[in-house]
């Protein structure tokens, strides 16, 4: 019997030790991923989740180039794009509790939001799939920077002005910002209390989130936040951001805190096992067909509330990325293997999903399938596509043109030969040809613009659409 029970201890201590040796070795392969990030950069906070319990927690970089702040696992964030999952989820909280319904008519608590054919319902706000113009889309045509103070109040006034949806609620998805800034709102006039205020007291503050917050005033401090950064001429610069409205962005935290949060979805403290099941599930379209939002590497990718579902070589794989100023930030979770990764970044130039891909395969290696091979054909090298002639008299273009639902006017003038697109508060906008009276350019994003004429071949005005606002109309003055 002492013999076995020597043994026994043996065996166990090995499989500890190959244990530890598998983490320490993963851990300098991740060590290795980021070594080009130290106390003269911006950089990353990690952390990994395994069956429960936190196995990695590290920091790369700096959090503040000015103070040469380091970051590490208590270092807040702004995570962009990632907030949106916390504000479908404060939704499902309310639908949960009766307060509200997912059929529900979006004007049934903000009436402010125009009537404009059918009704555009919550649950299509969570699916995008709403119609509603995108409101970066529509503050950048409109002149606004991104770095501007940004208000709730500033996107609900010019939603509140558009006369046109990008398409029939329901039908198409289109990733689209204005809906959870909306939902955001919802949850504020449903509870009476401010979207920040609600969900502290709902989410963070029974999880324990103790440094995460919906961050809607520009001018609040925070204590441990880093500051983002973009590398331009082979030097550090600032990117700043002043947003001060939260639901689809905005949302402070560390990767210690969304340790937390993932946590909860395989031992839920707010929410239960059933609203779980229904907020993992793919959202549909009004068809009833799951939301097919892209296809990558051949995987189809599902929409899933704020998260983005794919199975990933032989995983499900439930994950979602967000891009503000130079914040890079990735959230991944793998049910079936009990494994979360979380990556913060303040460098505009981290590659969010391979860096996160290539981590998750570190602790997923033995269990992974082989990758996809996707033919991906591209133009031979050398080819050009030639010049065309569309035979564009730029001098009938020129003119003031004004958008009502944007409150704003662009001069077209030709300068050196070439027709541009002039705003108070921009530097004008060049402007390409693409076809008779079309052209492309970019006002922060890239924009189509068609010129439209009556039947006495006048230009009448031109129609401008981008990433997310479709064919807003410009009146010739």
């Amino acid at each position: 019997m002492r013999r076995s029970t020597v043994l026994i201890v043996f065996l166990l201590v090995t499989i500890v030790l190959n244990a530890q040796k598998k983490v320490d070795g993963i851990e300098k392969q991740i060590d290795s991923l980021f070594s080009g990030y130290n106390s003269s950069t911006p950089g990353v906070a990690i952390a990994v989740v395994k069956d429960g319990r936190i196995i990695l927690q590290k920091g790369y970089g700096t959090a503040n180039l000015e103070y040469d702040i380091p970051i590490t696992s208590k270092t807040v964030f702004h995570i962009a794009s990632v907030s949106k999952q916390f504000t479908a989820f404060a939704i499902y909280l309310l639908e949960k509790q009766g307060k509200l319904s997912f059929d529900d008519d979006i004007r049934k608590y903000i009436p402010e939001v125009p009537a404009l054919g059918k009704p555009i319902r919550i649950k299509h706000l969570l699916a995008h799939t709403s119609g509603i113009r995108d409101q970066w889309a529509l503050l950048t045509l409109a002149g606004w920077r991104m770095d501007d103070v940004i208000t709730t109040e500033h996107i609900l006034k010019i939603i509140s002005r558009q006369k046109e949806l990008n398409f029939e609620p329901g039908t198409r998805f289109s990733y689209c910002n204005s809906g959870f800034t909306l939902l955001a709102e919802v949850v504020k006039r449903v509870t009476g209390k401010s979207f920040a205020q609600y969900t502290q007291e709902a989410i963070f503050e029974p999880l324990r989130m103790t440094n995460t917050q919906f961050y809607d005033d520009f001018e609040k401090i925070v204590k441990n936040r880093a500051y983002s950064y973009e590398m331009e001429n082979g030097h550090y610069k600032k990117k700043n951001l002043n947003y001060s409205n939260a639901g689809a962005t905005s949302l402070f935290t560390t990767t210690e805190d969304l340790c937390k949060w993932a946590m909860n979805f395989e031992h839920p403290v707010v929410g239960d096992d059933e609203l779980l099941v229904r907020f993992n599930q793919p959202s549909t379209f009004n068809n009833g067909q799951p939301l097919l939002a892209n296809i990558i590497d051949g995987d189809s990718v599902y929409q899933a509330k704020g998260q983005l579902i794919r199975h990933y070589r032989g995983e499900n794989m439930y994950s979602h990325g967000g891009h503000d100023a130079g914040f890079r930030t990735y959230l991944a979770r793998f049910p079936e293997k009990h494994l979360s990764i979380i990556t913060l970044s303040n460098d505009e130039h981290y590659e969010i999903l391979k860096n996160g891909l290539i981590i998750s395969e570190f602790y997923l290696k033995n269990d992974l399938k082989k990758k996809n091979l996707v033919n991906n054909t591209t133009p031979a090298a050398g080819q050009q596509k030639p010049v065309e002639n569309f035979n564009n008299d730029l001098k009938q273009l020129v003119g003031r043109f004004y958008s009502e639902e944007l409150n704003t006017d662009y001069v077209a003038s030709i300068k050196d030969g070439k027709l541009f697109l002039c705003h108070t508060r921009l530097s004008d906008i060049g402007l390409s040809e693409t076809g008779k009276d079309k052209f492309s350019g970019r006002i922060e994003f890239p924009v189509e613009v068609e010129f439209i004429r009556n039947t006495n071949n006048e230009v009448t005005g031109f129609r401008i659409s981008n990433f997310g606002a479709k064919n807003v109309w410009f009146k010739k003055a």
